[in-house]
């Protein structure tokens, strides 16, 4: 007699947020209609909430230049960070190790983040140089009119060299930069540029909108592997079989 107590167990059910088709559909619009316009993906993003106890204009305004000095900490940081070649190499062999480098790099994600808290996220190739970074804020900001530069820390760097590409910037596989109005602080033109949206309406509306559209991807249950158990088996036993015949000492 044998006893079967296999079961399959149960499938195993993952959460999701639902999304309404509508509203995914009309990110997903949205999304490829500014794409078409500006002629790369674009993410808009809140980096931070701003402080309620602080002042609006407190939040939008720009640290102070020593807050981005270059002290003896940080140096020591870089230091430990950095690996040197324990063998020399000749010219030729760094400069194939390079190519193959570059050749596997095929995007650099650049983060512009703004003063009041917002980053902008666009995708470049490598050899695309940081002047169409410059012109595609040019394109997206609310005041295109005012000059703007672009810094890096730390410590507070200009960003200077336009002709320069991704890859030879060290903007791979992504980096941060950011962004001001190139106004001296002491004019009236400084405070309202600094007071006013940095991004345009239309792209300021894009915020969230790629998270829309990744929940509303189909979420597939996957069941769970079915763990084979065992089955025992009962043997029936059989009684003792006496030995036939006569004894020996019977035997004549």
């Amino acid at each position: 007699m044998i006893l079967d107590r296999s079961s399959p167990l149960p499938l195993k059910r993952r959460r999701f947020t639902y999304v309404d088709p509508m509203e995914a559909d009309q990110a997903k619009a949205k999304l490829s209609a500014v794409k078409e316009k500006l002629g790369r993906e674009i993410r808009v993003f809140e980096t931070s909430p701003p402080s309620s106890s602080s002042p609006k204009q407190e939040s939008k305004a720009e640290e102070p230049d020593d807050f981005y000095d270059f002290t003896a900490e940080d140096y020591y940081r870089i230091m430990s960070s950095k690996k040197e070649d324990k063998f020399l190499k000749t010219r030729k062999l760094r400069e194939a190790e390079e190519a193959a480098r570059k050749s596997k790099i095929t995007k650099s994600v650049i983060r512009v983040r703004f003063p009041d808290n917002h980053t902008l996220e666009a995708t470049f190739h490598p050899s695309e140089t940081i002047q169409s970074l410059v012109d595609l804020l040019s394109k997206v900001i609310a005041k295109p009119q005012l000059p703007f530069y672009l810094y890096t820390t730390p410590p507070k760097k200009q960003i200077k060299d336009l002709s320069q590409d991704f890859y030879s910037a060290g903007f791979i596989p992504g980096a941060i930069v950011y962004f001001a109005y190139d106004i001296p602080k002491g004019e009236d033109a400084a405070a309202a540029a600094n007071s006013d949206p940095f991004l345009q309406e239309e792209i300021m509306s894009l915020k969230g909108l790629e998270l829309i559209t990744e929940q509303a991807e189909p979420v597939h249950s996957e069941p769970e592997p079915v763990i084979p158990v065992p089955t025992p088996v009962v043997r029936e036993s059989k009684p003792a079989e006496r030995p036939s015949g006569k004894p020996k000492w019977l035997r004549l």
